[in-house]
């Protein structure tokens, strides 16, 4: 069982940042896949980011891209997001999500993820 814990979210202005962390249990995170998901008041949840086992591959939604960057540490078994020029439409409850992998593989469906942490709150004020 993987047990997953964000941190890091909070109240920041439009146009500033914030550095989600994702902490993993699992002594064996080199063979997950990692995600970053959220989910805004009234809408469903959206599919953020992803980073394969090994952290060389990587994707993001259009909306975050250039924006957004994920990452993974994975000796400290660690997975980040780092969020600048955050706009008010990025205001969610963000969650990172866990999967065993092939090499490579990048998950981009939340529905194929095994594993999720309790969610950090993001608020961007206008």
């Amino acid at each position: 069982q993987v047990q997953l814990v964000e941190s890091g979210g909070g109240l920041v202005q439009a146009g500033g940042s914030l550095r989600l962390s994702c902490a993993a249990s699992e002594r064996t995170f080199n063979t997950y896949a990692m995600g970053w998901f959220r989910r805004a008041p009234g809408k469903e949840r959206e599919f953020v980011a992803a980073i394969s086992r090994g952290g060389g591959r990587t994707y993001y939604a259009d909306s975050v891209k250039g924006r957004f960057t994920i990452s993974r540490d994975i000796v400290k078994k660690w997975a980040y997001l780092q969020m600048n020029s955050l706009k008010p439409e990025d205001t969610a409850v963000y969650y990172c999500a866990a999967v065993q992998t092939p090499p490579g593989k990048l998950v981009i469906n939340g529905n194929e993820y095994d594993y999720w942490g309790q969610g950090t709150q993001v608020t961007v004020s206008s």
